[in-house]
């Protein structure tokens, strides 16, 4: 027999009390009302190299119709390392569907994080391994706000020239921050007529301690080649699932080229929902209108 939804919630209560009891101050309870919690997680207690916060929302059908709404967030969860404890996560609910399962994820998290610690992966170069971002930090974490000059407003057409094919470093620009319930956005943006260019800012970005620190940079790029007449592009969401192709397809339909736009996103602990994509966008439409 299926179970009620008053079985349901008291089975929600149940693992709730038991979670925060297990985990202490790691538990952290984000909105009891939207039942959304935060689970810091690291590989030891004592001096944790890695650690990594899962946030959860438990939908009303949860454990028996519906799994939690996650998120994985650690400045150095990227790419492969993101989608295959994702799946992880994915394969332990297929597994004991119909089953309260928050402490499986957690201790699975735990042990990637100490077969990390234990192989000779170097530690996260980044002492902020949490996703708030503290009160206080006021904004002296955004790169300073630089307006694009008149003389370069035509560098979304940025032609491939024969003395820009050596690679040089392009001038990077850096929008106007938008925040919102904690959380900011910063778009930068350069002007790019080869992939090794993309590759020479994204490292250049990189470089900045605020960047690497936040909780997604989203990118997409697009490069005309002209003796193709084709373009060359690409994006990557940076675990924020579908920002990178919508980025993409807002930088389709104003039609720019040879130009590169990583959009940084510090997530301060409260979920947006939809509005996150709205001002990935909003700071990607002004950097490059700009």
């Amino acid at each position: 027999m299926a179970a009620s939804d008053t079985e349901r919630a008291q089975q929600q209560i149940d693992e709730i009390e038991a979670l925060s009891s297990i985990y202490g101050d790691d538990w952290c309870v984000v909105d009891e009302d939207e039942k959304i919690y935060c689970i810091k997680i690291s590989d030891c207690l004592d001096q944790p190299k890695w650690t990594l916060c899962l946030q959860v929302i438990l939908p009303p059908g949860y454990p028996t119709a519906e799994p939690p709404i996650y998120q994985l967030n650690a400045p150095w969860l990227r790419g492969q390392d993101y989608t295959e404890l994702a799946n992880s996560l994915e394969e332990i609910y297929v597994q004991n569907l119909g089953e309260s399962i928050l402490y499986l994820w957690v201790e699975k998290i735990r042990e990637v994080l100490i077969q990390k610690a234990q192989s000779s992966d170097p530690e996260p170069d980044i002492k902020k391994t949490t996703e708030e971002v503290d009160e206080d930090d006021g904004d002296d974490f955004l790169l300073d706000y630089q307006p694009v000059q008149e003389d370069q407003s035509k560098m979304l057409n940025y032609m491939t020239s024969e003395s820009q094919e050596d690679e040089e470093l392009p001038p990077i620009h850096h929008g106007n921050p938008i925040t919102d319930r904690r959380s900011t956005f910063q778009a930068h943006l350069a002007p790019v007529v080869t992939t090794r260019q993309v590759k020479r800012v994204l490292e250049k970005l990189y470089e900045n301690k605020k960047i690497a620190s936040a909780t997604h940079n989203i990118y997409a790029y697009r490069i005309y080649c002209e003796d193709k007449q084709t373009f060359l592009q690409d994006c990557e969401d940076d675990g924020e699932t579908a920002a990178g192709g919508r980025l993409l397809h807002l930088m389709q339909i104003l039609n720019v080229h040879n130009v590169l736009v990583v959009v940084s996103r510090w997530y301060g602990g409260i979920l947006l929902g939809p509005d996150r994509f709205k001002h990935i966008n909003n700071c990607a439409r002004n950097v490059l209108v700009e």
